[in-house]
């Protein structure tokens, strides 16, 4: 009936294979109808594909162009999104500032994925001074949100005295908590965590990951994954 958040929602399952077969052509169907007629998550969501070649040609580009269209209506996954095209030189010259420019107006709009890539910015030097207090800073507003690349991040950054103080049971807790999504990283890095730890290290960490809960609401439906950086 040309709901246009209906068409959208309806190409995030298919783009993510949530209730239906993934199909990345039949997603991109979907966000172009709702694009083409303003939709912002939409515009975003189409942006993504352009930028991966998922159900379209890659086109970094187009990737651009729909992103920005996006971000005129203060899409903070277009941001984020953005800001990955700048910070890799993909169809923009590259310019790692103007990705952390990007990186930041997502993560202060409360993007997950925005705040754990700002998070790395500061924790590689890229585009801003290495900064591994500011680092973790982000990657735990985007963990306290069920961000799983944040929470291994943060896991990591305890595990290695970067910005905090070493502390092997919290480093388990963040790793084990993106593990249960499934990050394969955060399997391998908590596992050869273990391996250093004693069994009531252990067990204190597992207690402390089954008693966290996510501050705010981040479902696998509110993920929106084809805006983030490569």
């Amino acid at each position: 009936l040309g709901n246009l958040e209906a068409q959208n929602r309806i190409g995030a399952f298919y783009a993510n294979g949530l209730g239906v077969k993934q199909d990345s052509s039949e997603a991109a169907a979907w966000f172009l109808g709702a694009a083409e007629k303003g939709h912002a998550a939409a515009q975003s969501n189409l942006g993504g594909l352009y930028a991966r070649g998922l159900g379209v040609e890659k086109d970094y580009a187009k990737a651009m162009e729909w992103f920005g269209k996006a971000a005129t209506q203060n899409n903070a996954d277009a941001f984020n999104g953005l800001g990955g095209l700048y910070l890799d030189g993909k169809g923009v010259a590259r310019n790692e500032e103007e990705a952390v420019a990007w990186f930041r107006k997502a993560a202060d709009a409360g993007n997950a994925a925005g705040q754990n890539v700002l998070g790395v910015c500061f924790a590689k030097g890229r585009g801003v001074n290495k900064d591994y207090a500011e680092a973790v800073r982000w990657y735990r507003k985007a963990a306290e949100r069920g961000n799983a690349d944040a929470q291994n991040n943060l896991g990591n950054a305890y595990a290695r005295a970067e910005g905090v103080p070493r502390d092997d049971v919290k480093a388990y807790m963040w790793m084990d908590l993106a593990a249960e999504q499934g990050f394969a990283q955060a399997i391998a890095d908590r596992d050869a965590l273990a391996r250093t730890m004693t069994p009531e290290q252990i067990a204190e960490a597992q207690r402390l990951s089954r008693e966290w809960r996510p501050d705010g609401e981040y479902s696998q439906a509110q993920k929106s994954p084809l805006s983030s950086p490569e």
